[in-house]
């Protein structure tokens, strides 16, 4: 494969509970995604556990890397860039992805991009082939986040709404651990959900009178635990379909609306809770025919590095870069 004309560069992601390194050409075409989950690390927490998360990185970002590169056919010194997920995050995981990339910047003597996780997301789109329309409309919606942004170009993201509690992702975790369905909650619930035969709406619409472009989970999560005291007996399948209707019916219903607000066309979907398939149903049966909508692959809506590498190449072309004192921020 001949590069010497191309750029390619190294992403690096470690934000949460996937150590990540990718390899991308020019921006939008994978040469390597290499994924490595820590799922089984903390299934019998049923949740995150920062410091066993941020350990676990440390033991394999190393050889993530090494393969990334020998799947991509690249040597270091092929390299133009180096980026990594600076924020937000846990903080002790970011440092790992974050350090590494420091490392390979200053040995090779390569521009550092430190990058911003939920950009990195709505980048993902690019990726497949697919170039919104700026501005666009993007919904990041996943175990942390739930935001609405009006996208309009790299690095110009304007926030419309914000979760007031827990993001969607972090909802379908806790529902699953009262129900002891397992973890993580959200292939869980979407599964069992599917099995329901009543198809009852147990639980009212979150905020269903809002003018605004918040979130918020907690009444809908509260609901469902006083049900499952009141009716100790009640199918687990049909609980968890009323709640994931609620749960995704809100994130259709507000994009939807600033999409229309602002007279915005093209709407991007991104975040781990974007590989739901019934989130996907609800999407494109209430968008209209002059509307498009934009969900990138499942693999691309998890968290990796090859959306890192992607978004950091535009900076790149832009000559903006960090120096190797720029430091990890666990918020943006």
């Amino acid at each position: 494969m001949e590069l010497k004309k191309d750029i390619v560069g190294l992403g690096l992601e470690s934000s949460c509970d996937e150590t990540s390194a990718s390899v991308v050409l020019n921006g939008k075409r994978i040469l390597s995604n290499i994924i490595k989950s820590q799922i089984d690390l903390h299934r019998e927490y049923f949740g995150v556990v920062p410091e066993i998360a941020s350990r676990a990185h440390l033991e394999v970002i190393n050889k993530i890397i090494k393969i990334a590169l020998r799947e991509a056919g690249v040597k270091f010194s092929g390299l133009k860039y180096v980026a990594a997920t600076a924020r937000p995050g846990l903080v002790g995981s970011l440092l790992i992805a974050l350090q590494s990339a420091k490392a390979v910047s200053y040995s090779l003597r390569i521009p550092l991009i430190a990058v911003n996780h939920l950009e990195a997301h709505l980048y993902a789109p690019f990726l497949e082939g697919i170039e919104p329309v700026y501005p666009f409309m993007g919904l990041l919606v996943s175990g942390g986040n739930t935001n609405l942004y009006i996208v309009r170009g790299i690095g110009d993201m304007e926030l419309l709404g914000r979760t007031a509690d827990d993001a969607a992702g972090e909802a379908f975790d806790k529902v699953a651990k009262y129900l002891n369905l397992g973890y993580p909650g959200g292939p869980i619930i979407e599964k069992l959900a599917s099995q329901s035969k009543t198809k009852k709406k147990l639980f009212p619409k979150i905020l269903a009178d809002s003018t605004d472009f918040r979130f918020s989970y907690s009444g809908l999560k509260t609901a469902v635990v006083n049900y499952i005291k009141k009716n100790p007996n009640a199918d687990k399948a049909g609980i968890v379909y009323s709640f994931q209707e609620r749960a995704l019916e809100i994130l259709a219903r507000k994009v939807y609306k600033a999409a229309r607000q602002y007279n915005i066309k093209d709407i991007v979907i991104a975040g781990g809770v974007a590989a739901n398939g019934r989130l996907r149903v609800m999407l494109h049966e209430a968008k209209a025919e002059d509307e498009r909508l934009i969900i990138p692959s499942p693999v691309l809506c998890t968290d990796n590095a090859a959306m890192v590498a992607g978004i950091a190449c535009k900076y790149f072309y832009a000559d903006i870069t960090d120096d190797l004192n720029v430091d990890a921020q666990p918020r943006v």
